[in-house]
């Protein structure tokens, strides 16, 4: 009997401490507590603390650092489950961890709330916020947000607009700078996934009031890749353009995408932002040499972070920086189908890398580079063995491994012509054919008309 009532204790016990009222009447629920418009506040904007209790209960009462008097008490109003704390223009002072807590029926006090941080923003200057090793990172790749600031000394906080995760808090270190003092903060983020993707911003504070925090960072935007397929990107009308042309880059994608983006390789440094845009036309141009370079596309979704896989790079060729070249052909221009031709492009100044180009290709360039550092230069291109589908006109173009998107002039074209010699056999064979049919027909009448002459004459 006595072991029954211990164990009766312990179960009604439990059921107070985990407020369980729906399984032991009498209970009170404890209740819950939040900030609207949220408990981020920049200082002299106005904020409500909410707390929820139960219809019957008679007061809710507002507890700031869990002190053991009510900081404030309110009457619900409209037999409401829930009443408000307002507090009309936030100050440091307001700033901390509250809890409430509510009256029920016979004057029972319910179990405290969970308790709520209430930040105050606005007070010290910004710090700044950078990624590394860039904010543009593939899915399932690592990023880390660096916060850095010199005028504070305590944590700094980490906060994505729109999230429903909590704030991330890491303590400062000292940075090693030249002039003043420092302090930063890393926050690792990875493996990344499309949820890590959007818009942060950090805060400073000091140490001796960590609730109390600097105004709010620039945003820095992440942008997560590789969750979709790659596109395809194309240039019209191609890749290969001349000073003051017109030039469109295309993104072709499956279809259900929005938004389209561009980037452009600048030497090893990775795409800064991609800014999306509903069309997937880009166009370019006039063109002038800063267009010459390594592109790629992305697609995705309007109001996502996340981005397709980038496409196969486009190389996008400005030709007219430099005087033309030569261009000849061995052993000529007009060639039987299945022999080796060489077309040899050369130059009179200093040039490391020639590029071929057939009009009407899509493809890209050929391109050779030269180990000979000497003037004048020439490249070698071997076409072998040709066939109809080489038949074509042909320019080259030079250009210098420095600046390896910019070409020289066009050369002077080149026509090359392939003659299919089974064609051409028949043909020659026909015609043979035919003049000793004529002949014939010539030599048979010439000696009939001979025999009736001798004919007549006998006569």
């Amino acid at each position: 009997m006595a072991d029954s009532t211990t164990t009766l204790t312990f179960i009604v016990l439990l059921g107070l401490g985990t407020g369980r009222s729906d399984s032991f009447p009498g209970v009170v629920p404890k209740p819950s507590i939040w900030a609207d418009p949220g408990p981020i506040v920049t200082e002299g904007s106005p904020v409500t603390i909410w707390c929820q209790g139960s219809l019957q209960a008679s007061a809710y009462c507002l507890y700031k650092e869990r002190g053991s008097e009510p900081w404030e008490t309110r009457i619900p109003q409209n037999s409401s489950n829930k009443a408000g704390f307002l507090i009309e223009a936030m100050t440091p002072s307001h700033a901390g961890l509250y809890q409430c807590a509510y009256y029920s029926t016979g004057d029972i006090l319910s179990e405290r709330s969970d308790p709520l941080l209430l930040v105050v923003t606005g007070l010290g200057r910004a710090p700044a916020l950078s990624a590394q090793p860039g904010p543009v990172v593939a899915s399932g790749g690592n990023v880390s947000l660096s916060c850095s600031s010199g005028l504070t000394s305590g944590p700094f906080h980490l906060l994505k607009e729109g999230g429903t995760d909590p704030p991330g808090h890491m303590e400062s270190e000292p940075m090693i700078h030249p002039w003043r003092r420092r302090t930063k903060a890393i926050f690792p983020l990875g493996p990344v996934s499309p949820s890590h993707g959007g818009t942060y911003r950090c805060y400073g504070s000091h140490s001796f009031n960590p609730n109390v925090w600097t105004q709010p960072s620039d945003p820095l935007h992440i942008e997560v890749t590789g969750v979709h397929r790659e596109p395809a990107l194309s240039a019209q009308p191609g890749a290969l353009v001349l000073p003051g042309h017109s030039l469109t880059l295309k993104c072709h994608a499956e279809g259900g995408f929005d938004r389209f983006a561009l980037t452009k390789d600048e030497g090893f440094t990775p795409p800064q932002r991609l800014d999306g845009q509903s069309s997937p036309d880009f166009p370019l141009g006039p063109v002038n040499r800063t267009h010459g370079g390594r592109y790629r596309c992305y697609t995705g979704h309007h109001l996502s972070s996340a981005w397709s896989a980038p496409s196969a790079p486009l190389d996008i060729l400005v030709a007219g920086m430099y005087r033309k070249p030569s261009l000849s052909a061995q052993p000529g221009p007009s060639v039987p189908r299945g022999v080796n031709v060489t077309l040899q492009c050369g130059a009179e100044i200093w040039l490391d890398t020639f590029h071929l180009h057939r009009e009407g290709s899509l493809d890209p360039p050929q391109h050779l580079s030269l180990q000979d550092t000497s003037a004048p230069s020439q490249a070698t291109f071997t076409l072998s063995p040709v066939s109809s589908g080489h038949q074509g006109t042909y320019r080259c173009y030079g250009s210098n491994s420095t600046s390896p998107y910019l070409l020289s002039q066009p050369s002077d074209p080149l026509e090359l012509v392939v003659s299919d010699y089974t064609v051409e056999n028949l043909i020659r064979m026909g015609v043979a054919g035919l003049v000793l049919v004529v002949l014939g027909v010539l030599l048979f009448q010439a000696r009939n008309d001979t025999r009736r002459i001798h004919d007549a004459a006998r006569m």
